[in-house]
């Protein structure tokens, strides 16, 4: 078992080692890790947000970062590095290759979820193949959703955890205003 309390411990020297726990388990973890999943390797007097913070403001200056990403945090590194990364480990770009129409399908999405394809065409005016579809489940930017209740009980479509980490998000009220979409001429 391990040990969360540290009452052993002096406070300064249990606060490093709960910092360090944390550290560790979202460097190890690909994906956002929850603050609950965070607290269960800390004391009960510990709070997992200060501690984010201590960790956050010891590694300023760093090339890497703790993100608050699809209501979880990530160890990340700064897009500044991009660059470099890519030429030392010879891996090329590292995008999606989206092309235009595949992020207007997946901001619909986003925007009204959960939606079927029926609905899809209505707000983009145009019939959405199920290979597009298909596509971006593959990607894990979206999933089904719960069954519409209309006759047939067709599948909706939702965003996935994966969808707001690949755009930076926390959560869907990081989208962007939709009036300020349409004030912008990006609704179009």
């Amino acid at each position: 078992m391990l040990d969360v309390d540290l009452k052993d411990l002096p406070p300064d020297l249990r606060w490093r080692e709960w910092m360090g726990r944390i550290e560790a388990v979202l460097f190890a973890s690909a994906a956002p890790v929850p603050r609950a999943d965070l607290a269960r390797v800390v004391g009960a007097e510990a709070s997992v947000d200060l501690l984010i913070a201590d960790i956050q403001a010891d590694l300023l200056g760093r090339p890497y970062e703790l993100a608050k990403v699809a209501e979880g945090w990530m160890m990340r590194t700064r897009p500044r590095f991009a660059e470099a990364i890519r030429v030392a480990a010879d891996i090329g770009p590292q995008h999606l290759d989206l092309a235009t129409f595949d992020v207007t399908v997946l901001a619909a999405i986003a925007y009204h979820q959960p939606l079927t394809r029926a609905g899809l065409k209505d707000i983009l005016g145009k019939e959405i193949s199920r290979d597009l579809l298909a596509r971006l489940r593959a990607l894990d930017l979206i999933t089904t959703g719960p069954r519409s209740p209309q006759a047939g009980a067709p599948y909706t479509y939702v965003t996935t955890q994966a969808f707001l980490a690949v755009f930076g998000m926390e959560s869907l009220r990081d989208l962007p205003d939709r009036e300020e979409l349409q004030d912008a001429g990006l609704t179009d």
